[in-house]
């Protein structure tokens, strides 16, 4: 499959035979199956497939709009909707929707919420009201996804790392966490905290400011912040994000998600 793609990436006209048609569709449904992913984590390490983005990004031209109603729900679409959340054991509210290609783990809860093509979701995560999964963006076990919060979702460059949410991470309602940046475990994010590729994060716990950009550390206790920047117009504040602390080993996890945030006073 991986060689059939490759060569259809780098000549289209291949889009036109059988078996690169298949090639594509069985890729597309070992990710709806959870059997290949996106990205994987290899000796503490996270690497990209990059030819399954590519059968991603190839799905759509060898697929054909159709109508797809649901009752009173009409929608028109190249890629239908994920289905069998009862076998799957998925619980799934109305308006809680999934597109094809994408895998939900069991055990995980969708409240009325989206989750895009490529992604995967592990176990025991909620993905709360109105929160939106990105294409490719990989969540781990266990993941407390707020009202609103919006994991951004990447399919070309083909060579951009996905989002990364590890297990046990809390994200805190309104953030928005996009450009491959990867949240480690048990990461606690307090609402209304952006993370871009450029966002400076800024760990403020000990005498000196210590500066990372793209990751949030493992059991970090992460606000929203702002900090002085000079432009021809004058000196103005940017956002940026601030580590205040560490969630406690001594808290139970279940439990620790909300109480890391209260423990340092800042809203959920």
């Amino acid at each position: 499959m991986k060689e059939l793609i490759e060569s259809a990436w780098e000549d289209r006209s291949l889009l036109e035979k059988d078996a690169t048609k298949n090639a594509i569709l069985k890729t597309i449904n070992l990710l709806d199956k959870g059997e290949i992913r996106i990205a994987e984590k290899n000796n503490g390490m996270w690497s990209v497939n990059q030819w399954i983005k590519k059968a991603v990004i190839l799905y759509f031209p060898i697929m054909k709009m159709q109508s797809i109603e649901i009752g009173p729900f009409e929608f028109h679409d190249k890629i239908p909707l994920k289905t069998g959340f009862k076998e799957k054991e998925i619980r799934v509210v109305p308006h809680a929707v999934c597109r094809y290609g994408s895998f939900i783990e069991k055990g995980t809860i969708l409240m009325p919420s989206y989750v895009n093509i490529g992604a995967h979701v592990g176990s025991g995560t909620m993905v709360d009201t109105w929160a939106t999964v990105g294409s490719c963006a990989q969540v781990g076990k266990n993941v407390h996804i707020s009202g609103g919060v919006g994991i951004g979702g990447v399919l070309e460059p083909v060579q951009a790392s996905p989002v990364i949410i590890e297990d046990n991470v809390f994200l805190g309602s309104r953030c928005i966490v996009v450009e491959g940046v990867r949240v480690e475990n048990e990461a606690v994010l307090g609402a209304n905290v952006v993370l871009t590729a450029s966002t400076k994060i800024i760990d403020v716990t000990g005498d000196e400011p210590k500066y990372i950009k793209g990751y949030i550390p493992e059991k970090s206790v992460v606000i929203p912040g702002s900090e002085p920047k000079n432009f021809k117009a004058g000196t103005f504040n940017v956002p940026c994000a601030l580590i205040i602390g560490k969630r406690k080993e001594s808290t139970n996890k279940k439990t620790s998600l909300n109480d890391a945030l209260r423990d340092f006073k800042v809203s959920v």
